[in-house]
This record gives C-alpha cells, sequence and structure tokens, in this order.
C-alpha cells in the first residue's frame, strides 16, 4: 500500500527560537541612531529569550486561560480578587526584569533610557500583548507620582522603580515591586469623561494630598488586582485626579467591589473589570478641577505605547508570513521567490521601515520632554502615530494571515490571537477621532509647532519630489484646518514626518524606494527586483 500520502510536506516550520532583535534590522540600527545602542547586549539576550519556543508557549496559555474573578471566599467574604493563570505572571516578570514599567525613571537612567526602554517594548510586544497593560499604565504612572505622591505613600517610590514583580496583596511599602491601573471611563461618558459621576467628597480637608470618599463607578477600570489606580471623580472645584490603593494603610481592602471582568474581542490574558466605588478612599492627586490636565500626562505616554504596540504585532505578523513564504514551495518555487508575492511582503517591510524610524524619533522627543521643541514635537506626533499605526495594524495582519493561507487562519497560528488584539489599540486612551482632533487641538493652541514641523521638513526638501509635492500641498491646508478633515491632516502629517527620518537617516536606495512607495499620489508603484532582495534581506536580520 502507498502511504505517501500520509507524508507530511511543503508544510513549513513554525517561527520560533529567532532573535526578535537581531533579525531586526530597522530596529537595531534605529537604536544606534538615537543613542541607545549601549542596550544592545541586553536587547541581544532579551530577543534570543523573547523568540523561545518557550516564550510563545507562555503567550498561548495566557491566553488560552484568561483571568478569573474570584468575588467571594468559600465562606461568603468578599474577596474582589483576580486569579491568572502562571504564564501571565512570568510573563509580567520578564516584563519588570527588563524593567519596561520604569527604565527612563530611575535616579541613574541615562538620557536615552526612553529610547532603549522603546526597543525592549517593542521586542515584548511581539510576544504576548495583554501584558503590557499594566507596565504602560505603571510607566505613564511614575514620574506623575515621583513628583505628586501623597506622603503617606511616599514609601511606595522604592517598590514602584524596582525589577521586581509581585502579586501579593500586601501593604505597597513592603512589596517588592508595585503596579499602577487607571479608572477614567464611565456608562455614560466614554470618552467624554467630563459627563463622569463618580463623586469625591473630603474626609476632613480639602486639597492637594487630602483623603476624599469616592461613590460611583467605573465601566472600565483597568488591571484591577493593580496596587493603586488613577482615577476621575467629580468634586466641588470639577473633575479631579485621585490615588485609589487597592489596600488601605489601615490594612483593609478598599471599598472597590469588582462587578464582573470584561468579555473581549481580544486582549484576552488581560483582566478589564467593572467596578463600583462604595465610599472608597482616594487621595488628591494635584489640586481639584486638574483632573484632566494630570491624566493627559499620564495619557501621552500610555498613547506612544498603543502605536509601539500596534507596531510590534505587524512586525510579528510580518516576520510569521516570510518565515512561512520562504519555505512554502508552490508551482515549483518557494513563495517568496514568486514576484506578486514579492511585492506584497517588500511593501509590507517598506512600511515597517518607515515606522520604525518615525518610532524611534518620537523616543527621541520623549526623552528629550523638558525641552520645549521636543515637547511639542511628541505631543503633536503621539496622537498622529497611535491614529495611523493602530488603524493600520489591523490590514496589515490581515494581509500577513492572507500570505499564510489557511493554515494562518487557524488557532494554531499566533496569527488570529494578533488579528484579534489589534483594534484595541485603537480604542483605547482615545480612538482615531479622539485623536485627530487632538492633533487639531495641538495645532490652534501651539501655533510653533508648524514652525517647528517647518524647519524639520524644509530640511530635506529638494531630495524627492514627491516628498517637496506632498509638503506644499500640507502648507497649504494648514493654514486654516477643519475639523472635518482632522483624520486627512493627521495621516499627512504623520506620513510627511515619517518620511523626513526616511530621507535623512537611511541609505539612498531605502529613502528613494520608501518615497516613490509611499508618497506617490498615483499608487504605490512596482519594486524594482533588486529593492526587493535588499528590504527581505533587511527584514531577516541582514543589511
Amino acid at each position: 500500500m502507498d502511504w505517501k500520502t500520509h507524508t507530511v510536506f511543503n508544510q513549513p516550520n513554525p517561527l520560533i527560537n529567532s532573535n526578535l532583535f537581531l533579525s531586526d534590522t530597522p530596529l537595531r540600527e534605529a537604536l544606534a541612531r538615537e543613542g541607545a545602542g549601549w542596550d544592545s547586549e541586553f536587547l541581544t539576550a532579551l530577543g534570543q529569550q523573547l523568540g523561545s519556543a518557550d516564550a510563545m508557549e507562555l503567550a498561548r496559555l495566557a491566553n488560552c486561560h484568561p483571568p478569573e474573578l474570584l468575588a467571594f471566599s468559600p465562606r461568603g467574604e468578599r474577596l474582589d480578587d483576580v486569579r491568572f493563570h502562571p504564564a501571565w505572571h512570568r510573563l509580567m516578570q520578564g516584563l519588570c526584569a527588563s524593567r519596561v514599567h520604569n527604565l527612563p525613571w530611575l535616579s541613574d537612567a541615562s538620557p536615552s533610557a526612553f529610547v532603549a526602554r522603546t526597543a525592549r517594548f517593542i521586542l515584548h510586544a511581539q510576544v504576548e500583548a495583554g501584558t503590557l497593560c499594566p507596565v504602560t499604565m505603571t510607566f505613564g504612572a511614575i514620574p506623575l507620582l515621583q513628583a505628586q505622591l501623597p506622603a503617606a505613600f511616599r514609601p511606595w517610590l522604592p517598590g514602584l522603580l524596582s525589577d521586581a514583580y509581585d502579586p501579593h496583596l500586601q501593604d505597597g511599602a513592603q512589596k517588592h515591586g508595585l503596579l499602577i491601573g487607571m479608572g477614567m471611563t464611565e456608562k455614560q461618558g466614554g470618552t467624554d469623561v467630563m459627563s463622569n459621576t463618580t463623586r469625591a467628597e473630603p474626609v476632613a480637608s480639602r486639597g492637594s494630598g487630602e483623603r476624599y470618599r469616592l461613590t460611583g463607578h467605573k465601566w472600565f477600570f483597568s488591571v484591577p488586582q493593580s496596587d493603586a489606580h488613577l482615577v476621575l471623580a467629580q468634586a466641588n472645584g470639577g473633575l479631579s485626579c485621585f490615588f485609589l490603593p487597592r489596600l488601605l494603610p489601615e490594612g483593609e481592602r478598599n471599598a472597590v467591589q469588582i462587578q464582573r471582568l470584561k468579555e473581549k474581542l481580544g486582549n484576552r490574558s488581560n483582566a478589564s473589570s467593572e467596578v463600583e466605588f462604595l465610599a472608597a478612599s482616594g487621595w488628591l492627586i494635584g489640586e481639584e478641577g486638574e483632573g484632566v490636565r494630570i491624566i493627559l500626562k499620564m495619557g501621552g505616554r500610555t498613547r506612544f505605547d498603543c502605536a509601539l504596540g500596534s507596531h510590534s504585532m505587524m512586525r510579528r505578523a510580518f516576520s510569521i508570513a516570510l518565515h512561512h513564504a520562504q519555505q512554502r514551495q508552490v508551482m515549483g518555487k518557494n513563495l517568496v521567490d514568486q514576484p506578486l508575492m514579492r511585492q506584497v511582503l517588500s511593501t509590507q517591510a517598506l512600511t515597517l521601515e518607515g515606522q520604525t524610524a518615525m518610532l524611534f524619533r518620537l523616543a527621541r522627543a520623549w526623552s528629550q520632554d523638558k525641552e520645549e521643541g521636543a515637547r511639542a514635537f511628541s505631543r503633536l506626533l503621539t496622537p498622529a502615530a497611535k491614529y495611523v499605526i493602530c488603524q493600520r495594524g489591523i490590514h496589515f495582519v490581515a494581509e500577513a494571515m492572507e500570505v499564510t493561507g489557511g493554515i494562518g487562519y487557524c488557532e494554531e497560528s499566533e496569527l488570529p490571537r494578533l488579528y484579534r488584539e489589534m483594534p484595541v489599540n485603537s480604542i483605547w486612551e482615545g480612538a482615531g477621532n479622539v485623536m485627530c482632533l487632538d492633533v487639531l487641538r495641538v495645532l490652534a493652541k501651539q501655533p510653533h509647532s508648524i514652525a517647528l514641523l517647518t524647519a524639520e521638513f524644509d530640511a530635506v526638501r529638494g531630495q524627492s519630489r514627491h516628498f517637496d509635492r506632498r509638503w506644499q500641498q500640507l502648507k497649504l491646508r494648514l493654514r486654516a484646518p477643519q475639523a472635518v478633515e482632522a483624520r486627512q491632516l493627521s495621516e499627512e502629517l504623520f506620513t510627511l514626518t515619517s518620511a523626513v527620518q526616511v530621507i535623512s537617516q537611511l541609505e539612498p536606495w531605502l529613502a528613494d524606494a520608501w518615497c516613490r512607495q509611499m508618497l506617490d499620489p498615483r499608487g504605490g508603484s512596482i519594486l524594482p527586483e533588486d529593492i526587493c532582495q535588499r528590504l527581505l534581506l533587511r527584514a531577516s536580520g541582514g543589511c
């Protein structure tokens, strides 16, 4: 009997045991270009660890076994705890050990620590996205708390700045590591936080650092197992920001009841919850009425992480697609050698080249946040980057799934999880319209940002006719931008700022290919074979 039909052949091996850092030439170049090459040794070891079969299995397990709400003990006592699979805790240990939650905020941090942290985030995000939520909120909260943490909680600072992950419920001053969550969204408001109804009344005195009682709810209360949350509530002076610990200084649990965990499309490993505040204790951060301004300081950094997260998942999806195409044979040739497939993969590689250059330029701006020009740059381009990359990523992962065919559509592949995960970053921290209207708000309130852009764009004028034409058109539109065109303006700002980085920082052949593909109004052109070869080599770790 002929059993050849039972022999499995022409099925690519899964992408495991690869080095996520060494295989990404654009990432390595951007790291060095923006002054954080000193972290290459750490990132090489991290890339090997995170590209391993063990790391990918932890990601699979954390998503196959989502968190469970333990509302009550067997005796009927209120617990409001969340139980996670051991894989979640292993992944969190790795993130904290890499200091993704606090690297730039250390007292001895390098001036380019923000850039190094960006690379570390990108590597971790390629493995599992749900665990990023706790660390990105903690990362956004730490500089705020370093300046304004209420006196009763100042002993928490060492735990916030440690490299330990400590999931135990105990006094924050005694813990090895701490995490901070956020609670802004209410049922009736969503993005419109000014319509929040949760009330805050002082226990004794009003004012910064004082204790208040909070009564109300949060419809999305992220990472309910966090040691504390920053929440918004209405005080007499207006919408205000409060530090809400899970465990009170007296040793009791705070009066926060978890009603349920959200059943989400993706982000399955991460706990998002609905809660009620039953006269819960919160300490005022800043002054009454300053809540939105304070939270937005934190939100800028978490928005940047949303863009990083989507970019990272795009990179992972592309890596899987390219790995598949290099092994799968169709009509006697490897799929990657088929002319049309080479165009698809090379265009995806170009997309990632531009995004990588742009995100690391933004990381540099964030690292120089005390300088007015850098602050204006990050304030304007962060929401634009979040809008464009998070929207773009959904189609990008679908395209990668199409490259792999039916096997990529099945749950044994990573791609379905990546595809389900992609929309969340375009929604969290403000959906697309919110981001684009924020771009217009910056242009209106900070007119010097246009002068900043003009100086940056004019520096590369004359090097690409495609860029020059698009920049001239954008200048006309920036004279009187309208809300109805906020999406188009945000996309154009992001694209042209990316072009500046590509033209000024990358090799001429690469910059020329990118500009022709991304800026030509007639649409993407056919990439020459030698360009495809060089792009795919770079995307696999070559030069």
